[in-house]
């Protein structure tokens, strides 16, 4: 090219082609990438501060599949409480069908108490004193040799002391220090309760006569409700209906402790003491902490096994009571879970979104506008083309030359 002399006019056409040519390679590159900004020569701002922005929705992407699993152990929780609650509904249910088969065992069922001269039901914070009770008499509940429960009376006693007696009838009721003694070989196979109208009810718990009696000479167990032929009462029987329920009902009790095992997603299990964590950002400094519960029969449940094959109102009583009681602690426990679940759900949608506008604003710093790109294309190739004319009509001047030689 050193060796050629070119004119002015066409030296001058042909630069401005080069420029059109390499303007036209520019909006091709942008229009076949989709980016104004490639590399950081193109825009080093635009370049970094995007690279900045997708490094950032990338970390907060991330955190979505950790979110996403905290979801499911959650519904894997929630899944397991409902299951629970149905099996405790379904042992409630148990527990009333057994309620209504009558017990077949002895049984003293009294009238209703006179309490100050008046006749009334009792509570069990109604004073030993007010049915004629001394202080150092004793009332004794038997249902066998040797198998006596025995309260001594105290100063400001109650009905509730004697019921408790009568139903602790372990060998550590005598070292209990309230007055309770127990026969040799144990306390009496007996339970206690008050019934609806506040009538003191004391059931043998198996095939044994059962006996009621006091040191009052007087009127005093009259006066609780037993007239002298309703202190005792034959041996009964075992309702068998009542003994088959209560098998079931152990059967349902050991099932809630395997649901309870079964409620873990993808190793944690927060019905089995675990604790999950959500981590929402990138820099760890927001999260949320879930603290499982241990929903075991024998831990935060409290569901004690059936007692005495059900054959007494009490124990059927108590147990009606533990479930209730668990029923309460499954919902409680249910309505904490779908809170925190709704709360993780709300900041997954927050860090899709976030994700989303990060990229987006990145997108804006170095992505072409295509339809600019365009109509530039359509400007530069009509430019190449005048360029091109352009120069030619410049090698006509210098061709005219040629005539002089002709």
């Amino acid at each position: 090219m050193s060796d050629i002399v070119l004119s002015k006019g066409i030296r001058g056409n042909l630069l401005s082609l080069m420029s059109t040519a390499d303007l036209r390679d520019r909006t091709q590159y942008r229009l076949s990438t989709g980016k104004k900004v490639n590399t950081a020569l193109d825009n080093p701002g635009n370049f970094f501060s995007a690279a900045m922005l997708n490094s950032r929705a990338t970390d907060i992407t991330n955190l979505l599949d950790g979110i996403g699993t905290a979801i499911k152990t959650l519904e894997a929780a929630d899944n397991g409480i409902r299951s629970i609650v149905r099996v405790v509904e379904n042992a409630q249910a148990l527990a009333r069908q057994a309620q209504g088969s009558a017990a077949t065992t002895a049984r003293l069922g009294g009238v209703l108490p006179m309490i100050n001269g008046a006749q009334g039901g009792m509570t069990m914070q109604t004073p030993l004193a007010d049915m004629g009770f001394a202080a150092t008499e004793t009332i004794t509940i038997t249902t066998g040799t040797n198998r006596t429960t025995t309260l001594t009376i105290a100063s400001g006693m109650t009905v509730g002391d004697l019921v408790n007696a009568i139903n602790d009838n372990t060998e550590a009721a005598s070292a209990t220090g309230t007055g309770v003694t127990i026969g040799s070989t144990s306390g009496a196979d007996a339970r206690a309760l008050l019934s609806p109208d506040g009538r003191l009810v004391v059931q043998a718990i198996g095939t044994q006569p059962l006996t009621i009696s006091s040191s009052n000479a007087g009127t005093a167990l009259t006066n609780m409700g037993f007239d002298v032929a309703d202190r005792s009462k034959l041996a009964g029987e075992i309702n068998v209906t009542r003994s088959n329920i209560a098998a079931q009902f152990s059967e349902l009790r050991r099932q809630i402790d395997q649901l309870a095992k079964d409620s873990g997603f993808n190793g944690v299990n927060l019905l089995n003491a675990d604790t999950l964590q959500a981590m929402f950002n990138e820099r760890q400094t927001s999260s949320l902490t879930i603290t499982g519960v241990r929903f075991s029969v024998s831990e935060d449940l409290a569901i004690g096994d059936q007692q005495n094959r059900f054959q007494t109102d009490a124990d059927i009583n108590d147990a009606l009571a533990e479930l209730s009681q668990a029923m309460s602690m499954l919902r409680s426990q249910s309505s904490a879970f779908g809170s925190n679940l709704a709360l993780v759900q709300i900041r997954q949608k927050f860090t899709q979104e976030m994700a989303n506008t990060l990229k987006t604003g990145a997108d804006n710093l170095v992505l072409a506008d295509m339809n600019e790109e365009g109509a530039n294309m359509l400007a530069l190739q009509t430019r190449q083309q005048l360029s091109t004319q352009a120069l030619s009509l410049a090698n006509q001047a210098d061709q005219s030359v040629l005539s002089l030689f002709g």
